[in-house]
């Protein structure tokens, strides 16, 4: 599957090295908790600033064991903000996924997850969380878990 390709409807924001690819249903928040982890300054959560990669559509694209994602070309740099209209931000031209964050109702999320759920992007296994958009913690959950040591590496899906 090296070189498979994949359109998908999502949000990416990358912090550093990593990458999130944030899904849900149209509504469901992915944009507007991008924008949130987008506007947190540099803290112990987040040692770099967070960066658009990609919103609406993103292509996924599989390097081995891993799994690079950009904007199609008339979506870079374009993030929807419900009641605003489109805002135009300096994007990550590309990012490496490492975790996928499901947004969910609040009452199917896991207290604990152990081991960390997975979930098969492009024949590869990537580790998930389920969050609930709206809450306020949600982007602080979003970075903590992208710069946890312990979040597992991309590996073939078995």
């Amino acid at each position: 599957m090296d070189g498979a390709v994949e359109r998908v409807h999502a949000t990416v924001i990358a912090v550093g090295t990593r990458a999130v690819l944030i899904r849900g249903p149209s509504g469901a928040g992915k944009s507007d908790l991008a924008l949130r982890c987008l506007a947190l300054p540099q803290s112990p959560l987040l040692p770099y600033p967070a960066r658009l990669v990609a919103d609406d559509q993103v292509i996924l694209t599989r390097d081995g064991l891993s799994l690079a994602a950009h904007a199609p070309e008339t979506l870079l740099g374009k993030l929807e903000v419900r009641g605003l209209g489109i805002l135009d931000l300096d994007p990550e031209h590309d990012g490496r996924i490492a975790l996928v964050a499901d947004l969910v109702d609040r009452g199917e999320i896991e207290r604990y997850p152990d081991p960390w759920p997975m979930v098969a992007l492009l024949g590869l296994a990537v580790p998930v969380i389920r969050l609930s958009a709206f809450e306020c913690a949600a982007p602080l959950k979003i970075l903590a878990a992208l710069s946890m040591p312990s979040l597992p590496p991309l590996c073939e899906w078995t």
